[in-house]
């Protein structure tokens, strides 16, 4: 049947109405209408998913959604940032992702099959300085002591991390690097067996996630040579940082957490996102909670797109200089 042509104009310009309608702004800020899942890629009660739990509480505040959290573990984070690399960039599926996955993951393991320019940066949530201890045996107190008795006896001390490939291996193998000593690294199963080792005195080093060790170090069960960043962190300012030693002044290295989404995540979306952070970060409430985790928030907008690049750069360097793969 053959539409009168008056009908058949009105047609089209009411679907080219609901079409604008559809790709228009005004629609776009819709956003969110449903749940947000919001994936940590490790087991529920680490630094990460405290962070990620915390944030949820507070993005969902501000979307007016509810924000699930889904703890996806295995392969040191790879496996949870996978799933948020292939899912549909909506924004609907978002990472509160550690340096880790985010970042080293793929530098060590041939493995990992994402990269950068599958995520969408949207900001830092935080950060965490790593810590340098020894048990009370090994018979030092301060970095200048460490730093002797290694240089004294190359070769002959061990210090233990979380694994092959993680922040605090990287750390460890960073301050050899600065400070031209020698250690053999020995990687645990994650932190609580190397907790057991380093307080039964069958290992004399260890770094640790700051808040892993603050408990033991308070208690004068491990003894704190120094924290891995660049200044002393404003959670522990009577501790040193490692980079106070001269020999050790460019080390400056710890443990971030950022949100992520997948690659072209719309432009709306992103800077919906990107308002709903930045105002989490400017929350004393949520301020005060990473502060029990002892993580700092960043006190201006960093840029996360050039904080990527030089994080990951650095990486890269310390996993050239000791070959490290997994």
């Amino acid at each position: 049947m053959r539409l009168p042509r008056a009908f058949s104009s009105c047609l089209a310009v009411a679907l080219c109405g609901l079409a604008w309608a559809a790709a228009s702004p005004a629609n776009a800020q819709a956003y969110p209408n449903k749940p947000i899942t919001l994936v940590v890629a490790y087991p529920p009660g680490g630094s990460t998913d405290l962070t990620g739990r915390a944030l949820g509480v507070e993005l969902s505040h501000r979307l007016g959604v509810p924000v699930i959290i889904d703890n996806v573990g295995g392969a040191g984070g790879a496996i949870g940032a996978q799933k948020v690399a292939n899912a549909a960039p909506d924004g609907y599926t978002l990472l509160a992702g550690a340096s880790n996955e985010v970042a080293i993951n793929r530098l060590v393991n041939s493995n990992v099959k994402y990269e950068p320019k599958d995520f969408t940066p949207i900001g830092l949530i935080a950060s965490q300085p790593l810590v340098l201890v020894a048990a009370p045996g090994a018979g030092v107190k301060n970095t200048g002591e460490f730093l002797a008795l290694l240089k004294k006896n190359p070769g002959k001390y061990s210090y233990g991390s979380s694994g092959v490939g993680t922040s605090l291996h990287l750390a460890g193998e960073m301050l050899k690097q600065q400070g031209g000593v020698f250690m053999t690294h020995v990687p645990y199963r994650g932190v609580a067996p190397l907790t057991n080792d380093l307080l039964g005195g069958n290992i004399d080093f260890g770094v640790f996630v700051l808040s892993s060790a603050l408990p033991y170090i308070r208690s004068g069960k491990m003894v704190a040579l120094g924290t891995t960043e660049a200044r002393r962190s404003a959670i522990t300012p009577d501790l040193p940082a490692l980079s106070e030693s001269p020999s050790l002044k460019g080390l400056d290295i710890g443990v971030w957490f950022a949100l992520l989404g997948p690659a072209k995540l719309p432009e709306p979306v992103l800077a919906r996102l990107k308002t709903a952070l930045n105002e989490t970060l400017q929350s004393p409430d949520f301020r005060k909670k990473m502060e029990a985790a002892s993580s700092v928030v960043p006190t201006s907008n960093v840029d996360i797109d050039k904080f990527l690049v030089t994080e990951t750069a650095k990486y890269k360097t310390i996993v050239k200089f000791a070959n490290i793969k997994e």
